[in-house]
């Protein structure tokens, strides 16, 4: 059985970030991506929830990395709990979240669906930052 790695994407600098670790990754376990985009549906514009062209240019990425993968998009439900359903779902052995740099006082909060994941999940949890 190989491992699985499931990836919280988003089409922006955090998610780029969160999908060139969890490619080393992969690479070092020989493990599959399993990347989630969701979106509670609850806004007319979430720029979080990827287009067609964004989810097509990822696809190209990945399809180019060697790397077996599936893209996942979900609506309707709270994207945290959407990644960790695939979490469950796929038995992942990581989860990997790219976040935001916060300031002193934002360090107490955490962005909501990551610190959601990481009290929820299972496995290990590993977020990343995208460089300065």
């Amino acid at each position: 059985m190989s491992a699985t790695i499931v990836v919280g994407w988003t089409p922006d600098e955090y998610g780029a970030v969160a999908v060139d670790r969890a490619l080393d990754e992969a690479r070092l376990r020989n493990a599959s991506l399993v990347l989630v985009n969701g979106s509670r549906g609850d806004a007319y514009v979430d720029d979080h929830f990827a287009t067609g062209k964004q989810l097509a240019e990822l696809e190209r990425r990945l399809a180019g990395s060697g790397v077996a993968h599936e893209v996942r998009q979900t609506v309707g439900t709270d994207v945290a709990e959407a990644v960790l359903a695939v979490v469950e779902e796929s038995r992942a052995d990581l989860v990997v979240l790219g976040i935001k740099r916060r300031s002193p006082v934002g360090k107490l909060l955490m962005g909501s669906v990551a610190q959601k994941v990481l009290l929820g999940a299972e496995c290990a949890v590993l977020t990343v930052k995208p460089p300065r």
